[in-house]
């Protein structure tokens, strides 16, 4: 479509999208047709949706228990992937009709999103725009608490835990691309086989007694240098018995209060440290950026997707983002086209 028939077809008309009125459950997510084509600045591109990524993150803002929250009515979504239909006149490295990848937008549930071109980034074309859009949240937060905050280098041994959702399937890919000794764990024999096909060197099922106990005897018996974990109201207080001298425990998902023995900090002079993608630097974004674009045109980095939904199953999305039947494995996305 070139771009005197897109301004025709865009004037005067309004896009599908999801939006929230009020916080809530997955009930207050409303599929609405009327909403205008969001306007794109000078150094924004406007991008014709194709699939969007559906992120626990999502849920706590929609709930309103996020520490920022968006001004009432909104459109959900932080990352997506799809095609540039407009450029801003000071964009200079993307073009319409190129197939790319966001991260870091506001309104990604929608048929249109207007983004600014740092976050925006070519789209390899191995990779669908399903798996585009669950490059965005999960890698860049992957990154970040590898490196960022987990200070990770080549050798060290890192335990995932919970490594079968989209966050823990990413940083077992790039933890194991840049030589560390990666162990991952997983609930359920599928969600093994799947981490095990991800990067991970062992894997275990933490439904298992005793099963952190043989993860760190299985690396040396002297515990793990960085642990990531995703469910840290869950394993905060046992991931501290596995810990090896100065050991980092980044913390990438919470859902509640957890008590912990500080002791095993103070033995082994490790520490626990929060990881937020929003609180990135422009330095820290460029650096994340560059690596997992270069991880995904090298070709090992690839997501695994779980389950597209159509748009009009939004509520069903976020219904599934959160449960732990099964035991979580991939990325779930949602189809606009």
């Amino acid at each position: 479509m070139n771009s005197r028939n897109f301004f025709v077809l865009t004037r005067g008309l309004a896009m599908k999208a999801v939006r929230v009125h009020t916080f809530g459950g997955p009930e207050v997510l409303k599929v609405e047709s009327d909403v205008p084509i969001p306007v794109h600045s000078e150094t924004q591109v406007l991008i014709r949706v194709g699939s969007a990524g559906v992120n626990p993150v999502d849920t706590y803002i929609r709930m309103g228990l996020f520490a920022q929250l968006p001004t009432l009515p909104y459109i959900p979504g932080r990352d997506g992937s799809g095609t540039i239909e407009k450029v801003g006149s000071k964009v200079d490295t993307l073009k319409e009709g190129d197939r790319v990848f966001f991260s870091g937008a506001s309104g990604s549930y929608a048929e249109y999103v207007a983004c600014e071109s740092h976050s925006v980034f070519h789209l390899a074309d191995r990779l669908s725009f399903a798996q585009g859009a669950a490059l965005g949240v999960p890698y860049f937060t992957a990154y970040r608490a590898i490196f960022i905050k987990g200070k990770a280098k080549a050798g060290d041994r890192v335990l995932v835990h919970g490594a079968s959702g989209a966050v823990g399937l990413a940083a077992c890919q790039i933890a194991k691309a840049h030589g560390m000794t990666v162990v991952g764990t997983a609930g359920s024999p599928q969600g093994m086989e799947l981490v095990k096909n991800n990067g991970a060197h062992l894997v275990f099922n933490h439904r298992e007694k005793g099963y952190l106990e043989l993860a760190a005897e299985a690396v040396g018996g002297d515990g793990f240098d960085v642990i990531i974990e995703n469910a840290s109201d869950i394993n905060l207080g046992s991931d501290l018995t596995v810990i090896g001298p100065g050991a980092r425990v980044v913390i990438v998902g919470n859902r509640g209060n957890v008590e912990i023995s500080p002791r095993f900090l103070m033995t082994e002079e490790a520490s626990i440290v929060g990881c937020a993608l929003f609180r990135s630097t422009p330095e820290e974004w460029r650096q994340t950026a560059a690596s997992v674009v270069a991880g995904v045109e090298m070709g090992f980095l690839t997501p695994f997707i779980d389950r597209e939904y159509p748009m009009e199953t939004v509520q069903e999305a976020h219904a599934h983002v959160l449960s732990h039947e099964g035991g979580s494995r991939g990325k779930l996305v949602l189809t606009m086209t």
